[in-house]
């Protein structure tokens, strides 16, 4: 049988995998890799993988590898728009709720390999984290299954270039929003709700009020705050 490897850090793409794993245990073997010191030239050459996918990985992926193996990140906007860091954050800031997923080959540059496919996601409501889910989903479930059964060839991109910068744990800062409203602080404060990144926040003197767990309800937002001491 043929081997795929797919390496990521994220619960929701681990737990994934196994699903994806038991499904295909007949025909592919599954490796999971989820330390970026194990993505090295000899761990991959002695598995020697179909695919390698990367639902989720925030490292650097080395020439040596992508040059010999067939490499597909997945990026959470309708390539080339919004090539770059903290796409979804991004996505919500510039109001883009109806976006694409772009599976693609690593090649080097920033987002910028051929693509494979494009499958739709909305993105209007739920919490970052809730929103990775959906994605995770629509990876294991239809977009890694499409490769795993069919012969894709990837395409060259096509379409005016938009780059997106990573943002800072500096721009989670309320007061950084150039237009408060109902709906745009809705946007803020669930666009930055998921494991690993800053949460929306206020600084007050000596305190900071982190807000999270937020709903849009009879025009009105309900939450969740702490409020933490500054260091």
């Amino acid at each position: 049988m043929e081997n795929i490897i797919i390496a990521t850090v994220k619960e929701w793409n681990i737990e994934n995998f196994y699903k994806l794993k038991k499904k295909y245990k007949n025909k592919y073997n599954f490796y999971l890799i989820t330390d970026k010191e194990e993505l090295n030239f000899k761990n991959i050459y002695e598995i020697n993988p179909k695919y390698i996918f990367f639902p989720h990985w925030s490292w650097f992926i080395k020439e040596d590898i992508y040059s010999n193996f067939d490499c597909v990140v997945f990026h959470m906007t309708d390539l080339p728009y919004g090539r770059g860091g903290s796409p979804f954050q991004n996505l919500i800031i510039n109001e883009v709720y109806d976006t694409k997923i772009s599976a693609l080959k690593v090649d080097g540059g920033l987002d910028t390999g051929d693509i494979y496919l494009k499958e739709k996601l909305n993105i209007s409501i739920g919490s970052a984290e809730e929103n990775f889910i959906k994605l995770s989903n629509v990876i294991f479930e239809r977009m890694i299954p499409n490769f795993l059964e069919n012969i894709l060839n990837a395409k060259k991109q096509e379409g005016e270039i938009i780059e997106f910068k990573r943002r800072t744990p500096e721009q989670s800062n309320i007061n950084t929003l150039n237009e408060i409203s109902i709906n745009s602080l809705y946007d803020f404060i669930r666009m930055l709700d998921a494991e690993g990144y800053q949460k929306a926040y206020l600084e007050l003197e000596n305190l900071k009020i982190e807000f999270s767990e937020v709903h849009l309800k009879n025009k009105k937002l309900v939450g969740r705050f702490e409020v933490l001491e500054n260091e």
